[in-house]
């Protein structure tokens, strides 16, 4: 059985994509005004995307904070592997 849980911690965040082998990232143009663009986590293991730029951890937090977004995922697959299966929600109030 898997799960998912959801957070707005960035140390528990960070340490899930770095486990991983992730990277904080953005959609290629997508920023404007000072923002980021379109935030992503990136497994360049898994993908060759070229769509995508990796950006530093305190302007990824800078922006996911501003969005109001909390981080949703999954630790473990139903057959036990490590999963990479996240996204980005809209934060609770």
């Amino acid at each position: 059985m898997s799960s998912s849980n959801q957070t707005h911690d960035h140390n528990a965040i960070k340490k899930w994509v770095e486990e991983r082998k992730g990277v904080p990232a953005r959609v290629k143009g997508t920023g404007k005004n000072g923002d980021e663009g379109v935030l992503r986590i990136h497994f360049p293991e898994h993908s060759d995307s070229t769509n995508l730029e990796e950006i530093e951890w305190e302007d990824f937090f800078k922006d996911f904070e501003s969005d109001k977004l909390d981080f949703l995922y999954q630790d473990k697959k139903a057959d036990g592997e490590t999963s990479t299966f996240h996204k980005f929600v809209a934060r609770e109030k």
